[in-house]
């Protein structure tokens, strides 16, 4: 018997307002926390956690994606149960929170076990529907914890017993889902998040690629690169490379496509581009507010190192852009472009006021990056508001309440999805972290790194390269900056090599992740809205990211790019970005129609890049730029001179 419709959308619709009402709660109850501090981030994910599995279980309801393939009555009674067990798991864990963090630390009760139980089930559940992977690797990380016994070699350890596995992933404040990394979403993550809801909620991200729309609006050789300059806007408050696609991709993917680019060609410019929405400042993706973490600074002392890598990888990435652009022939014609109005100027105006005030504020004044976030939401938002009502309030017929009230709803809806997302996904990963922490898996591996660094330090970075692409396959980048930092990062710092250039190396190695064949996650997402092969996209992508691998290695061999900031820093950009469009320019210029002087020409300039990212002469390094420079010109001429006589380049 069929089910009636009427039913499933009803419960959507309870679905939808039980998810406001519990957003609304969750934005009042941490909103409060960043102006008072009050308990504490450890009692603040003891008490949020479960209600954000609430937000997720709600969110999912009233998007048919719970357990679709069930009746809506099965999906309803469910989500009941799951509600009703993260209602008490909240409650008790706050009421009872004095006692399970000292009188009953270590020594917990079967009910406190339970609970802590339960939660963990669910945090699990999720990672099961969200990030399948990490799902798997935790089940065989907990399995390993309890039956180490079984594996022979380097890698046997007695077995944890099934007590001592429950509390190390739930009632362990130092591991485990109410651990430090939930504790990090919650906190500093969410308040960062307040900013980008608001952006995204009063249509600046909208604002920002009419206003990128407008650079082709120039010529056809500037179109392409209205992928680059959206994303590099949209980054700056996005911190994801998926996100980032499907936002700036949806418009400009279909623009290039239209305007005569190939499919492919499209997909990958995008795909490149929308990486970057994992390095640029001030937002950063979650691996960099891990990495604060980690090397326990501040989030801007990660900012502040985080802008040379980020401006090199948009350069690179807008170098080949233009380089692939005029080898394939270019872009035929250019599209419509729709005109900016004052409100889309407001909004970029707004973009750029919280990009420079979170600069100033934690620059500046030093003040802490979480309430140097807060204040710029309250800014922020008073005034897109302000703008939003005067506005609706002076168009022609009036506005209903529903309209004036309609981006703040989806403020609630955008910052309450976010954070819950983040804060379950850190707590899977503190899952992880317990189970490789608590058998010595770091220390293990860290014997073979040893060995390998007994050779020299290159093969511990290719070692350590091979092993954050093996994880990048399978994970999203904050799971495999985690376990790189655990795993990698202390054994090549013992082994000489900086702590910033070994965690930014690591960083890299995350974002590399969400392009490491087969499984980019940004690629699918392109050369779908592309309707363009998945390889041909990803092999395209991949030589347009150039940028990215010289930056995993330049952290090493030139690591003024990441130590302090300054003008130090400067020189080594220069010198790093020198190397860049060396490299670019090797792999995707042409510079004769003879192949073979075209491929020694290529081959040559490519070897004056290395002389600059690798030589340990500064002075060497600096010279070979001339070469470089005398290549890309001579280029340049050539390119004219085809251009004026009609041919491509």
């Amino acid at each position: 018997m069929s089910e009636n419709p009427e039913s499933r959308s009803s419960v959507f619709a309870v679905a939808e307002a039980a998810f406001f009402v519990v957003a609304v709660g969750f934005f009042v109850y941490l909103f409060q926390y960043y102006l008072t501090t009050n308990g504490g981030p450890t009692l603040l994910a003891f008490t949020m956690v479960p209600v954000t599995f609430i937000l997720f279980t709600l969110d999912s309801l009233r998007k048919n994606d719970f357990y679709p393939s069930l009746s809506a009555a099965v999906n309803l009674a469910i989500a009941a149960v799951y509600i009703a067990i993260c209602v008490v798991v909240s409650i008790y864990m706050y009421v009872e929170f004095e006692e399970l963090g000292t009188v009953r630390a270590g020594f917990w009760d079967p009910l406190d076990m339970v609970l802590g139980g339960l939660m963990v089930l669910l945090v699990m559940e999720y990672a099961r529907k969200r990030y399948f992977v990490l799902f798997v690797l935790n089940i065989f990380l907990m399995l390993y914890a309890m039956y180490g016994f079984v594996v022979p070699g380097m890698f046997y350890h007695p077995g944890l017993d099934w007590t001592r596995v429950l509390t190390m992933t739930s009632l362990e404040d130092t591991t485990g889902v109410f651990s430090d990394l939930p504790q990090l979403a919650l906190t500093l993550i969410g308040s960062f998040v307040l900013v980008l809801a608001t952006l995204r909620s009063f249509g600046c991200i909208d604002s920002i690629l009419r206003g990128s729309s407008q650079i082709a609006a120039k010529s056809p050789n500037a179109l392409p690169q209205t992928a680059v300059v959206g994303s590099f806007g949209v980054a700056a408050v996005s911190g994801s490379g998926a996100a980032n696609a499907v936002t700036t991709g949806s418009a400009t993917i279909p623009a290039l496509i239209k305007a005569g680019m190939a499919r492919a060609d499209a997909a990958a410019i995008e795909t490149a581009s929308s990486l970057g929405g994992q390095l640029m400042p001030p937002i950063m993706g979650i691996s960099a507010f891990l990495m604060a973490d980690f090397l326990d600074r501040s989030y801007f002392d990660v900012v502040a190192r985080g802008y040379a890598p980020a401006l090199i990888y948009f350069a690179g990435v807008s170098l080949g852009v233009y380089l692939i652009s005029a080898r394939h022939g270019g872009v035929k014609k250019v599209p419509a472009i729709e005109t900016m109005k004052l409100a889309d100027w407001i909004n970029v105006g707004a973009f750029v006021g919280v990009v420079g005030g979170l600069i100033v504020m934690m620059a500046a004044l030093h003040l802490p990056p979480l309430f140097a976030a807060l204040y710029i939401f309250v800014a922020i938002a008073s005034t897109l508001f302000l703008r939003h009502l005067v506005t609706s309030l002076l168009a022609p017929g009036g506005t209903s309440l529903r309209e004036i009230g309609r981006p703040l709803a989806r403020f609630i809806d955008n910052f309450a999805s976010m954070t819950a997302d983040l804060t379950l996904l850190l707590a899977t990963l503190s899952i992880l972290t317990a189970a490789l922490v608590n058998t010595g898996v770091p220390t293990k591996v860290g014997f073979i790194l040893v060995e390998a660094a007994s050779v020299n330090f290159a093969s511990m970075a290719i070692m350590a390269f091979f092993f954050g692409a093996l994880l990048g396959m399978g994970l999203p980048p904050a799971p495999t900056y985690i376990l790189t930092a655990l795993v990698i990062a202390p054994h090549m710092i013992q082994a000489g090599a900086h702590a910033w250039s070994v965690h930014f190396f690591a960083f890299f190695l995350a974002v590399w992740g969400e392009l490491t064949p087969p499984t980019s996650v940004v690629a699918a997402v392109t050369s779908k809205i592309a309707d363009a092969s998945f390889f041909k996209t990803l092999w395209r992508a991949i030589q347009l990211c150039v940028a990215l691998f010289i930056l995993m290695v330049a952290v090493f061999t030139r690591p003024g790019l990441v130590l302090e900031p300054g003008l130090t820093q400067f020189l080594m950009m220069a010198l790093v970005m020198a190397a860049t469009a060396g490299a670019t320019f090797s792999l995707q210029a042409r510079f004769s129609d003879n192949r073979n002087v075209d491929v020694a020409a290529r081959v040559l300039l490519g070897a004056f890049a290395m002389v600059i990212l690798f030589h340990p002469d500064l002075r060497i390094a600096t010279a070979a730029c001339a070469p470089v420079a005398l290549f890309i010109a001579y280029w340049l001429l050539r390119r004219r001179k085809q251009e004026m006589a009609g041919a491509p380049a």
